[in-house]
């Protein structure tokens, strides 16, 4: 598609609030990469936090889609899934890595969302949680909550602080039950006062943890901007766990600029101005 790395994104997109497609495409574009998009579904505003927002699903819109990027030869490094409508979706994004996949080294993240703080959202049920197994047993990196890694592995949801043993053991049955190499749990609190994210590699057998201080407050769309800052660092050639660290950096000074301009955090992170500490750390300028 273009002389760079690409990636497919395959998200909603709102028209208010940084979350999803609006996280995604500036972030991942800032890391260098082209970015194609597969809408899911277009929404007035996103929904953590506000009512009454419209719903529009483009389920019937994407296997066309596909179809004429098929027909012109478009192939990507990496694909990324995020938020999906409905269980057809996520039968659509497991053809659509079949497809669209570049070669073997292509990357397949996928980013469980559906669930948080114990709960499964509530326009999902038992049927929606088996199609998302599905899509995770296609996947090179997986980037779960704790809540949607309990719901993938059939278990109860454990409230944090958590243990280094709990962690390991939550991300290593993660890999083996989904033959996926490469973990990277969000949430990760091993006490109350930080948190961030715990990444586990099969091939090493090991969790690194990048941990910061924890800053009090809701923060919406943290976890969009988290999983497409990661995708960036890897797919600009760094390790899994580099890539983590300049995430999470990323992540929480967006967070601190959201608190010290003071704006609605329903609307997402004030990421903007954090963007040229990003790509610094990608070594792009």
């Amino acid at each position: 598609m273009y002389n760079k790395k690409s990636a497919a994104a395959i998200h909603d997109i709102s028209g208010l609030g940084k979350c999803s497609l609006t996280a995604a495409i500036p972030v991942l574009s800032a890391a260098g990469i082209a970015v194609g998009v597969l809408p899911t579904a277009v929404l007035s505003t996103q929904t953590g936090g506000l009512n009454n927002y419209t719903y529009r699903d483009l389920t019937s819109d994407m296997r066309p889609i596909m179809a004429h990027w098929e027909s012109i030869g478009i192939k990507f490094d990496a694909v990324y899934s995020g938020f999906l409508g409905s269980s057809e979706q996520a039968d659509i994004v497991c053809e659509f890595v079949d497809r669209f996949k570049k070669n073997d080294k292509s990357v397949f993240l996928c980013d469980p969302a559906m669930a948080d703080n114990g709960e499964l959202y509530d326009t999902f049920d038992s049927g929606f949680v088996s199609s998302i197994k599905k899509l995770c047993l296609k996947s090179d990196i997986i980037v779960p909550n704790f809540t949607e890694a309990a719901l993938l592995l059939g278990e109860q949801y454990k409230e944090p602080p958590y243990g280094k043993e709990y962690i390991k053991k939550t991300a290593e049955a993660l890999s083996k039950k989904f033959s996926v190499k490469n973990v990277v749990l969000t949430g990760a609190a091993l006490d109350s006062k930080s948190i961030g994210a715990a990444a586990y590699s099969a091939d090493t057998d090991e969790v690194m943890y990048s941990l910061r201080p924890r800053i009090n407050g809701m923060f919406h769309s943290t976890g969009d901007l988290f999983a497409s800052a990661l995708l960036g660092g890897i797919l600009n050639g760094f390790s899994l766990n580099d890539s983590c660290e300049k995430a999470i950096d990323f992540t929480v000074h967006s967070i601190m600029q959201t608190v010290e301009e003071g704006g609605d955090s329903r609307f997402g992170l004030s990421f903007e101005k954090c963007l040229p500490d990003y790509i610094k750390s990608l070594e792009l300028i």
